[in-house]
This record gives C-alpha cells, structure tokens and sequence, in this order.
C-alpha cells in the first residue's frame, strides 16, 4: 500500500495574536554571514574566460547531469547552490601534471584553500549555505560502480523527487567536499507550509496562553538542596504555557513569534522523519515500496540523521545556535555532575519525550535506591558486629566442638572424612548475611518496592502533564501505524469506526506466526535451561577434584580454611555460567527481533511491546535460573550417606556447606550482578568510544575548517530505535537482582545505587557526544516495563519468603531456640551437634566408601535431621525435621500475607495522580476550551459584520451557549 502524504499548502504568514508577547521558544534575529574570499570568486566565475571560463562550466553542467539527483534549491543571491566554485577541483586539478609530486602538492593545497573560503561561514553550521534554512535532517550515501548501482540511483532520484513534492526543500553536498571523498550528503529543510502541515496530521501541541497556575509554595528545607541543583535557566529552558493541538485555520490563536522558531528543532526532526518513513520510491516486483528504512537496509542510503547543534566541547559561533548539546554536556554529561540534579525539560526538549521519561525514570529509581542502600547497609553492619557473638560458628570453630566432628566425605570414593571446623571461616562470613537482619530486610524490600511503584505513578503522572502527555495514547493508537504494516498487508477491510479501507492481516496468517515465533521462543528457553544443566553437570563433576586438590595440594594451606570446595566450585561455575549468559543474549537478541518482525506487529507501541516481553522472559530465565538453583533446589535433594541421589544416575548432587546454602547465593547473585555491570558499561562506553575514535582517525589529520556538522555527525555511532529498550532492559534485570533474591545479599541496593549513579552518567555521555542525535519520539509512560516491574515486585516478596525458609538457616534455629534447647544460660549452645545426624561408616555401599580411612574412623557426620544407626528408625527423619518443615510452611503463608497486605494498603493509601496536578489538569482544559470558544466567537461576529448570510443569528447564540456550558463544566 502506498501511504499518501499531504501536499504543504502554501500559506501566508499568519499574524501575530494582539498582545503576545512571549515566543516559543523565544525569537532571536536572524543573520548571514557572506566570506568575501567567495564572493569575489564568484564575481570572476561570471567572467567570461574568468577563473573558471568555458571548461569550468561545461564541467559543472556534466557533473550536474551525472551525478547531482534532485535539482539543487537556489542560494540566497540567485546562483545554484553547487555553484562554480564547486568546480575548482577539477578544473584546477586538470592543469597540474598528476605525475608531478610538485604539482600533486599545489592540487592538494589549492583543494583546502578553496574548501576553507566556501566552507568558512559555515564549517559547524546547521543551515543551508544561505545561512537562513535550517537543517532539519541529513541523508547520505556512497555512490559505489557495482551492480545494483543504477536501481540506487533510480530509488534516490525517485525518493528525494517524491521528498520535494510532499514540500521538502533539499540541497546536496557533492562527495568531492567531503572529508574522505566518498560520501554525498542531502540536507534537508521543513518550511514553514510543511511544519503546520504535519503539525495538525500529528496533533501537535502547541501554546495558547502563557500558564497564570501558580507554582507550587516553596519547601523550607529547599536550601539545603541548593548545592545539588542546576542554574534555572538550565531546568527550565522554556516558559510554561497552555497549549491546544495546532490546526492551520486557527494560526492566529497560538503564541507565533517568529516561524524560525516557533518549532523546536526536536519537533521539526519528527515531522521529517514521519515524511520520510512513509514517501515512496517506487514499485518493485508489483509492490509500492517506501519509507527510508527500507533504503537503508537495501543500501541506496548509508544513513538518515538529524543533526546536532553544535559541538559538545564548546559553543557554536553561529549565533542562531542553541547550544543545547553544549549546555547538556557541560550540565549533566560529566561525571563530576554526578551530584546534581538531572535537567530533565532540557533532555526532553532536545532529545524528546521518550528519551526524556528514561531519564525521569532511572533517576527516580536511583533516589529511591538511597534508602534501600542505608537500610542495607545498616543491615550488613548489623552482622558484622554481631559476628563474635555468633554461636554457630563459634561451636564450628572450636577444636574441642568442630574439630571433633568427623564429617562424611563430600564426594564418592575420591573424598575422604573430615573434620568440621576446617569450614571455620566460610561458616563466620555466612553470619554477615544469614541473621535476624535478614528477616527485617526482606519485608522491608517488599514495602519499598510498592512504594518505589506508587510514587513512580505520581511523579509519571506530573511530568505527563508537564509535558503535555494527558491525551497522548490515543494519538499514539492512531498515529504509530507501522510502514511494514502497510506495506506487508496487501489485504484490506472497512474499519467499523471510520467506515475506510485500512490493511489488515488475516487471523489464519496470525496464528501461523504467533505458532512459529511461540516455538522460536520456547526451543531458546529450553537451551537456556539445558546450559544451566550443563553448568550443574560441570559443578558436580569438578567438586570431587576441587575436594581432592585442596586436601593434598600444600600450596592451598594458608587460604584452605576460606576457600572451601564449595566455594572454589560456586566461584568457577558462577563465572563460567556468566560467559554462557553473555553469548546467549548476544544471539538471541538478534532472534528476537528477528521473529518480532516475521509477527508483523501494527503499531509501533505493539512491536515494542511484543520485542519486549521475549527479550525479558528470555533474560529472566538466562540470568536468574542459576541463582534460582543455588536459592532452591542445591542441597534439598541430596539424600544421606548410602542413599545419594544422582544426577542422571551418575553425579551425585552436591551439598551446601555446613554453615548453609545462603552464603553460595551470595556469591552466586554477586558475581552475574557485578559482571553484568561492569561489563554492561564497557559495552556501552568504550565500545562506541573506540569505533568513534577509529573513524575519526583521518579527519583529525585535516583542518577543522574541511570538518562539517554534517560530517561530524555522520562519524558518531547510530542510536537505533532499540537504543533504549536495552537500557530499560539493563536497568530491569538489575531490578530483579536487588528484589528477587535480596534476602541473601543485603548490599545488592548499595550495589546498585554505585551502578546507577554511574549509569546515568555514562547514558548521557554517550548518548550526548558519541551517538548521532535520536529523532524525537513521544511517550507518556515507560510502557509495558512498569507491568514488568509490578509482577517482579509481586514475585519478590515470595522468592525472599522462601529463600529465608529454606536457605538460610534461620527458622532451624528458631525452631531449636523455642522447641530444643537444654541450656538456659546459652539457648543456641549444641545447635550444631542437633542439626548433623549420625552415620555409621561399615553401612557405606562400595559405590561411596571412600578409599582410605587412614584414622579408623567409626561414624561420621552429615546435615540432616534423621535417626542414628541404632534407633529402630535408622536413617529415617526426625520428628525434629517434621517439626522444622512446618514452620517453615506457617513462615512463608505469614511472612507473603503480611507483606502483601501491607502493600495493598500502601498502594491504596497513595493516589497515581498528586491532587495539583488534577486540579492543574482540569485548569487548563477549562482555560483552552474557553480561549477557543471566545475565538470562534470573535471569528463569527466578524462574519456577522461583514454580512455572511451562513452566520446566523441562532448560530451565534448557539455558541455562546456553548461557552456557558463550559464554564459550568
């Protein structure tokens, strides 16, 4: 289907409404610098047998017929904007001998100096060589002699032809004024009549009146944030105003200024990018083609941008530039900014509302990390300080306690007996995070992430209304139809609401796809789940020769007591389980969005969704299957000496250390967490650092004069329209890290919060100096992440519950304090000798006896709660273990329903939406309607003066009526 774009009508300008006296953003005059070195060149051009003379043209008239696609706009004083002085290359070139070295020296010098003279009035502009049009978007593309050379040449003349009749204004820079000499660049210029044209198809806002809303009454604490906060003009580039959506009849309504800049350079971009996805090129194989990304994965473009304003390091010297990118760097892109708050209208107004909602969002995340760190923190002293009053480790410690407690080897035949208190140190370290703090800090998480949500909503809610987000999603609906869409559907039926021919895509090829892309899906969950197999197959295999190594090798001796051969196997099985993971996401992301576009989603926000909700279900499992494993299943299903149970009958499952299973998924949540960050931020800033650097290296041997905006830009790294789902996606697996397994490590918020301070930090360094500009997109909210965190939150306070119930040892414990101790004086003394059973050693199959029993050994010792070898139960459990087994069932029902009910209250508790921002909402929308009806009235009086037999009299009353009405809505 071929999109149809509305023609630009031309339109006069319209007048400015009596009493304005605010711009948007504000007027600044405009100028246009002229090099006198080019004018004077141009004067001899003119000349018959002058500097360029009969050759110099025919050269420019054969280059234009050859290689220049669209006829070139006219430059301010009447010549063509590829002029003569374009030509001086070839013609100057052609009288100097090329075998000279001499003569290749003065081509080379004549070649620089000529670039300089016409490029001096504008070696970092962002205007057409006028100085008046602004660029608004760049196309650039390499004219390579291969095959498919002349259909690229017939798509672009094609295209930019198609560009010039939706009313686009274009003007080409030849390859030979490039720096490398092979790149053509088409800047492209929105005038005024195509602006308020795709102003109203895109309902855009724009102001009416300036805001008389009060601000809200001053903080007296506010002076203590001063250190942290930014220059006004820096938080708020722009004046507050009313606004109402544009629509060409009502021009004089809005607050026009000066239509230079009376659309932001973000806004302008938008509408150039809405024209360009959707202006065809042709018919290929039967099928209109169309839309700029299909130009670019074909090939006929390199790469579609729009440009930034200036430099990053300093301003422009074009005093019409803004400098927002400047201002950006200098204000928040630094790291020594790391303290200060975030600029957000300056974010949103030179990136966009999408972009600018991210930011809003990982800064609110981060404060409320603050206090989930200090609450860690205190935590994580808590069991620092009460290390040496531990009783557990004290009794593992002792030589007469631990030390005469034989323990069954810990694999078969390879591993012999020994003594406990060699776990001496691993057991003192487990008490850091497996106490009673842990308890609190899991339901205080479970309370804090409701809150982090609740007041998410609300801070959503004021920047939607601050950023003129209220009525947004229905326009998204309507106006994010995908070019694909279009374009693949080749079916059409009647929509029931609008009564018009709209694509569609039959159910029958729905089903189709949604059955190949489900089973996509579920073979690479399935692979996941077979590596982390594969990672348990590999712990149990190397835990006998990690046993047998550590208890032979004398170079071990000094650490033996810390790295045990638990932990020298969770540390290599957790990092080995970290390279699986990066490989897996570094193929299945391309999987991902290649089965989301086979789906054919319809709308923008459905592509997005769908990518989404792959991408983090496939992330899910791949990072938290092995935290889930060590959280749940290591140690539960081990069996007792003489009945193992094996994996796929042949590896013994492994045990958790004597001291416990908590201080495994510490590491475990430690390692993935902090080498997801570490390696997520060289990923995401030295990368296009270094690929930046590489492709600047030959441009930095050239003056900065031969260096365009165009050029610089055209160098930076592609912000693709997936840029900020993996941030999203980045910033959510973290999430679930410091939620779902919390309770084992309660300095992952501290963790986090470094992480994130960094994070923002690095995001707009990149995105402000090594990414190209993004095109500006709008957004309301962060989509479907906010459903995504609200199921993790929900799916945290459970993990923790089961996590303190059935890896830590702290319900044991309460269980022996309340139900088993025999000493009054020192309830937990003898809770370790309680919680290992006894097994007589002749009772030990061939299968697992070990081969040597140097020292005799009679019994040994293995943790759980069974009968000993005499009791008429042998090796049956305890009531002990029944004992324990409910409590810990009653633990997770109380500790979730607390949690849960606490939750519900405090979400109840807090609107989504501040009360000023209701009563603001309701404000403007009074206000608008009524500046609007009080214009249509005065627009009705005047037909009534000027004698319109249409205006009639009951029409006049019947919109005065309507202006009542209003005012008592």
């Amino acid at each position: 289907m071929e999109p149809r774009l509305p023609r630009a009508a031309a339109a006069p300008p319209p007048p400015r409404p009596a009493g304005s006296a605010h711009a948007w953003p504000p007027a600044r005059p405009l100028t246009h610098p002229v090099s006198h070195r080019t004018a004077a060149l141009r004067e001899a051009a003119k000349r018959p047998g002058g500097a360029w003379g009969r050759r110099g043209a025919m050269n420019r008239l054969g280059r234009k017929a050859s290689e220049t696609l669209i006829e070139m706009a006219p430059s301010a004083d009447g010549e063509e904007s590829n002029g003569p002085l374009c030509e001086t290359l070839s013609t100057a070139g052609s009288e100097v001998p090329s075998s000279s070295e001499s003569g290749r020296r003065f081509n080379l010098f004549l070649k620089r100096r000529l670039r300089i003279d016409k490029r001096h009035q504008s070696k970092d502009s962002i205007f057409f060589r006028d100085g008046v049009r602004r660029i608004d978007f760049v196309l650039s593309y390499v004219d390579d002699l291969n095959k498919e050379w002349e259909k690229k040449l017939e798509r672009r003349k094609e295209f930019e032809s198609n560009l010039q009749k939706a009313g686009l204004e274009l003007e080409t820079e030849d390859k030979k004024e490039s720096e490398d000499g092979k790149i053509y660049f088409v800047k492209i210029h929105a005038p005024w009549e195509v602006l308020i044209t795709y102003a109203e198809v895109l309902n855009i806002k724009v102001p009416i009146k300036e805001n008389d809303i009060p601000s809200m009454v001053e903080n007296p604490l506010d002076c203590m944030l001063t250190p942290f906060r930014l220059p006004e003009k820096v938080m708020h580039p722009e004046p507050d105003y009313f606004t109402a959506p544009f629509s060409k009849e009502k021009q004089e309504l809005y607050l026009i200024n000066d239509e230079s800049t009376f659309f932001s350079p973000s806004m302008r971009n938008r509408i150039v990018n809405y024209i360009l996805t959707r202006c065809p090129y042709g018919t290929e194989e039967g099928k209109k083609k169309f839309g700029i990304k299909r130009l670019l994965n074909n090939g006929t473009y390199s790469a579609a941008y729009p440009l930034h304003d200036c430099q990053y390091w300093k301003k422009a010297s074009d005093p019409n530039c803004d400098n927002e990118r400047y201002t950006l760097y200098m204000e928040w892109a630094r790291f020594l900014r790391f303290y200060k708050e975030q600029p957000l209208d300056l974010i949103r107004k030179y990136y966009g509302e999408k972009i600018g909602i991210y930011f809003a969002w990982l800064g609110f995340y981060t404060e409320m990390l603050f206090l989930a760190a200090v609450v860690g923190v205190i935590c994580f002293l808590y069991g620092l300080f009460t290390m040496d009053e531990n009783m557990s480790s004290k009794e593992i410690c002792d030589p007469a306690i631990g030390g005469e407690i034989i323990m069954c080897p810990l694999c078969d035949r390879e591993c012999e007996y020994w003594r406990l208190n060699t776990t001496c140190e691993s057991s003192e370290y487990s008490h850091l995070f497996d106490n009673v703090a842990t308890l609190f800090f899991a339901i205080f998480m479970g309370i804090w992430v409701t809150l982090f949500l609740e007041f998410w909503k609300r801070r959503q809610a004021r920047l939607k209304y601050e950023w003129d987000l209220v009525d947004f999603e229905e326009e998204q609906q309507q106006l994010q139809l995908r070019p694909e869409y279009e374009a693949k559907c080749t079916q059409k039926k009647k929509n029931p609401v609008t009564q018009e021919m709209e694509p569609y895509l039959p159910l029958t090829s729905q089903a189709v796809r949604f059955c190949i892309s489900g089973t996509t899906v579920l073979f690479w969950v399935s692979l996941i789940i077979a590596s982390m197999i594969a990672v348990i197959v590999y712990r149990l295999a190397v835990y006998a020769a990690f046993a047998s190594l550590m208890e032979n090798a004398q170079t071990l001796q000094p650490i033996s007591g810390l790295l045990t051969p638990q932990l020298a196997t969770s540390v290599t099985a957790s990092c080995l389980n970290f390279v699986i993971i990066m490989i897996l996401n570094f193929i299945y992301e391309r999987i991902a969005i290649w089965i989301t576009d086979m789906e054919i989603p319809r709308t923008h926000m459905e592509y997005e969704n769908r990518l989404t909700m792959k991408m983090f279900l496939f992330q899910f499992v791949n990072y938290y299957s092995s935290c889930f494993y060590v959280a749940f299943f290591k140690g539960k299903f081990v069996g007792y000496p003489g009945a193992y149970t094996y994996m796929f009958n042949r590896w013994r499952n492994e045990e958790c250390d004597p001291a416990g299973c908590l201080i495994e998924l510490t590491t475990q949540l430690t390692i993935v967490m902090a080498g997801k960050q570490i390696w997520g931020n060289i990923q995401e800033a030295i990368v296009p650092w270094i690929c930046n650097w590489w492709g600047r290296r030959k441009a930095r041997n050239n003056p900065e004069n031969l260096y365009s905006r165009w050029e610089q830009d055209h160098d930076l790294q592609t912000f693709g329209a997936l840029g900020l789902f993996y941030e999203y996606l980045e910033m959510v697996i973290q999430f679930g890290f410091i939620t779902l397994f919390v309770a084992s490590f309660p300095l992952a918020p501290l963790l986090a919060l470094m992480n994130n301070i960094l994070e923002i930090r690095v995001d707009s360094w990149k995105l402000t100096t090594q990414y190209r500009r993004p095109v500006a997109a709008k957004a309301h909210s962060i989509g479907v992440w906010q459903e995504i965190l609200n199921g993790m939150a929900i799916l945290s306070v459970v993990t923790n519950a089961f996590i303190v119930a059935f890896t830590s040892d702290m319900i044991p414990r309460l269980v022996y304090y309340y139900a088993y101790s025999e000493s009054d004086n020192s309830p937990m003394s003898g809770y370790i000798n309680n919680s290992l059973s006894v097994f007589l050693i002749s009772d030990f199959p061939e299968r697992n006896k070990p081969k040597t029993n140097t020292e005799n050994f009679v019994i040994c010792r293995y943790r759980d709660y069974r009968y000993p070898p005499d009791h008429e139960k042998k090796y049956l459990h305890t009531m002990q273990f029944w004992h324990i087994l409910a409590a810990k069932l009653a633990f997770i029902i109380i500790m979730e329903h607390v949690v849960f009910i606490v939750k519900f209250f405090v979400a109840w508790m807090i609107p989504d939406v501040p009360a000023d921002v209701k009563a603001k909402i309701k404000r403007e929308k009074y206000l608008t309607q009524k500046i609007l009806h009080e214009y249509e009235l005065e627009k009705l009086k005047e037909r009534l003066g000027q004698g319109d037999k249409r205006a009639t009299e009951k029409e006049f009353i019947a919109t005065e009526g309507r202006m009542e009405l209003s005012r008592a809505m």
